[in-house]
């Protein structure tokens, strides 16, 4: 056994006069450090986790052992977790100018809390033990004024699931869960994530049925977003500007990055969008790397504009209103060039020919193919959702994202949001997306557009496909019609 030597904490300013009934030495934890430096970081934090000693929350070690070893990682540079680790915060001792292994007391995170300062660490609860089940943990995160927090996951291991419905972490804007940046589970880590702000709110809930030893994160402040390649994302609110992916023109974008720019225009204007480059991995359905723009402040699959990846940039994008989100999301494999994006504001009473908004009201249209008697009916759909939903064969919640004209009809692909009612229709299955081809009989009538969100409610072909009358049941899908629609899943007809 090498010999220890026990090195005395030094507590750090301001510290002195907590008596020492208020300290406590949680279980060991190890962290490999480099040897040959001037200081050991192992030591005193403010920590939530720890014990409260007069209204402060405070860790304090006690003491460190250092014992030879020849393992070289530095917990300046992070030092990895395992899943038998606990981490250790804090501030410099002199250590000895050769390598060695420190030990000494670990926090036990608690369920939530709220938590300020420059930098520090949050996770979930008993991490790394399994994380309790049915539980809702919240944090509220405060960085000093002027400055925006950086959220960084150094560890992510919870129940998976393509739509993470189960266990989850959920990261907000600010102090409220309104403006949602991201929906996390399973192993895979996100990218940095920036507020807009100095505060941020982490969510973590778990069901019944927990798996997974849970999360650890790093919080830090950082200046705030002044350039569209200062961060990974940010707020921005100048008159017009430029967005783009990390490395990006001098090389690909990195591996697992999220990032989401939060645009806010004064609210008398709208967001004109343009891509000037544009190259994300390839995929038909988009399940890898992609960009996500949506109509609003927060990620809703409701008020999604569109979805996009390939090597074509979209068509010019104009906001409904005065706020626009953009997400990029790369995976862990393949990369690309990236892009760049500029954005400027208009004035709302200009005439616009972009992206248009999602409207309920379908315009009356005449067309002479396939059959003049069907496509000169009036084209309105009649009734309700409810009286609607029987007579259908299928109902479906989905995002148009292809489609083509052919003899007077429109084909096109949907992204499957939410399947109410599946009749026959035929629904392909592609890793986590799903989707189903449709024929709008009346290439005009009812009028859908590619990137916008719908309900259908159709028939279905012999081969599968399901075929859009001008009667059938068609509206822009909102948050509120969900509601609606999962009472009527339940529905006998």
């Amino acid at each position: 056994m090498p010999q220890s030597l026990a090195v005395p904490v030094a507590y750090p300013a301001g510290w002195a006069h907590l008596p020492r009934s208020c300290t406590k030495v949680y279980p060991a934890f190890s962290c490999n450090l480099a040897g040959r430096r001037r200081n050991c970081n192992a030591h005193a934090h403010r920590s939530l986790a720890a014990p409260r000693c007069g209204g402060a929350s405070s860790l304090i070690f006690s003491a460190l052992s250092l014992t030879p070893s020849t393992s070289l990682t530095p917990w300046e540079r992070d030092c990895p977790l395992v899943r038998s680790a606990r981490v250790g915060m804090g501030r410099a001792l002199p250590c000895p100018g050769t390598r060695f292994s420190c030990k000494g007391g670990g926090p036990t995170f608690a369920c939530g809390g709220v938590v300020s300062g420059e930098s520090g660490f949050i996770g979930s609860e008993g991490f790394p033990g399994v994380y309790p089940p049915n539980s809702k943990c919240t944090w509220k995160i405060t960085v000093p004024e002027g400055k925006v927090v950086v959220l960084s996951f150094r560890y992510l291991d919870l129940e998976s699931d393509n739509l993470c419905r189960y266990d989850f972490v959920d990261v907000y804007n600010g102090h409220a869960n309104g403006q949602r940046i991201g929906r996390f589970c399973g192993t895979v880590k996100p990218g940095a994530l920036v507020s807009s702000s100095n505060k941020m709110l982490v969510q973590m809930t778990s069901d019944a049925n927990t798996a997974g030893s849970g999360f650890i994160a790093k919080f830090s402040a950082a200046e705030p977003h002044e350039r569209g390649d200062q961060y990974c994302g940010g707020r921005l609110e100048k008159p017009s500007g430029s967005f783009q992916t990390p490395n990006w023109p001098d090389r690909d974008y990195p591996a697992g990055v999220t990032c989401s720019w939060h645009i806010v225009a004064p609210k008398n204007q709208l967001i004109e969008l343009k891509f000037e480059k544009f190259d994300v991995e390839r995929d038909n359905y988009c399940r890898y790397d992609y960009v996500a723009v949506f109509n609003g402040g927060e990620i809703n699959d409701a008020k999604r504009i569109g979805k996009y990846c390939g090597d074509s940039p979209p068509a010019p994008i104009l906001s409904e209103r005065n706020e626009l989100l953009i997400q990029f999301l790369s995976d862990l494999s393949l990369t690309a060039d990236g892009f760049i994006g500029h954005y400027k504001f208009r004035p709302k009473k200009l005439p616009t020919t972009t992206v248009p908004p999602t409207t309920t009201t379908v315009p009356a249209t005449t067309t002479l193919k396939p059959t003049v008697a069907l496509c000169q009916q009036k084209c309105r759909r009649s009734g309700t959702l409810e009286s609607n939903y029987c007579s259908s064969n299928f109902v479906i919640t989905g995002t148009v994202i292809t489609t083509m004209t052919r003899a007077g009809s429109l084909h096109a692909t949907i992204s499957i949001i939410n399947v109410y009612k599946e009749g026959n229709l035929a629904i392909q299955q592609a890793g986590k997306s799903m989707s189903a081809k449709i024929t709008v009989v009346c290439k005009q009538c009812p009028l859908i557009r590619r990137g916008l969100n719908y309900i259908i409610m159709g028939q279905v072909e012999e081969d599968g496909r399901g075929k859009v009358l001008p009667n059938s049941f068609v509206m822009s899908f909102k948050t509120k019609n969900q509601k609606i629609l999962n009472a009527l899943k339940n529905k006998t007809c």
